[in-house]
């Protein structure tokens, strides 16, 4: 199947979070901890712990330091609560944003998204607002150049719901959340290793961006994404 091209997306992306090296550090520690307290340090039983230690080695995050905020969110060692929240609101031309964040002081974290929203052309919107476009899944990328057809043998006799070419030739694998690591696992053995693997909140459908309405749009995710208690920032504008 044909999709959205989203490569340069990512390369910007991943370019940002390169220049940010110590905020991803934070974001990938507030994961840890959150993962560690609800389901405990075992790796080989925590499946949201073990894709945020994934996260933290990909990062290179020292691995004292990852077992330190284990022992801390389990009770070793002293530390932050941390609250998840998820806010949802539009961006330019009724584009879906949903931004996920971790905080110590919930209070802080409305303000501030809610006067980034507003401060860049959007809006935020009440609980449920524009969750209901985005599903909860699984998500491998491949680089242009990558042989689809290995791709498509491997990951789908692994169990992946469905893969994507993109117009651009990159790859995508969609996975349930529950199959993720399987589906991993059994391309990476076959020497396929995606250039974004993760569990994600995928739109259903997207809102076509271009011009100044596109760079208003990034500019706006940019600064949504740079927020402290920002996690992950998820949309539907195709840019």
């Amino acid at each position: 199947m044909a999709g959205h091209s989203k490569w340069a997306n990512i390369q910007h992306r991943k370019g940002r979070q390169d220049e940010k090296r110590g905020k991803v550090w934070t974001r990938i520690i507030r994961e840890i901890t959150v993962a560690a307290r609800a389901g405990g340090g075992d790796l080989s039983a925590n499946p949201r712990l073990r894709l945020a230690v994934e996260k933290a080695k990909a990062a290179n995050m020292p691995a004292d330091r990852v077992k330190y905020n284990i022992d801390k969110a389990t009770g070793n060692a002293e530390g932050v609560n941390y609250e998840e929240i998820r806010y949802e609101g539009y961006g330019i031309g009724g584009a879906a944003i949903i931004v996920d964040t971790m905080t110590d002081n919930r209070v802080r974290t409305v303000a501030v998204v809610r006067h980034a929203f507003s401060k860049n052309g959007g809006n935020m919107g009440a609980e449920g607002s524009v969750a209901f476009q985005f599903k909860h899944c699984g998500q491998l990328i491949y680089a242009p150049g990558t042989s689809e057809d290995k791709v498509m043998e491997v990951a789908l006799d692994a169990g992946a719901e469905d893969v994507l070419t993109d117009d651009d030739g990159a790859i995508e694998v969609l996975t349930s959340y529950a199959d993720f690591e399987r589906v991993k696992a059994a391309l990476e053995s076959n020497g396929l290793v995606a250039e974004i693997a993760g569990v994600t909140m995928r739109p259903e459908n997207t809102i076509e961006l271009s011009g100044e309405d596109a760079q208003r749009m990034q500019k706006l995710l940019d600064i949504l994404e740079d927020l402290d208690d920002t996690q992950e920032v998820y949309h539907n504008a195709a840019l």
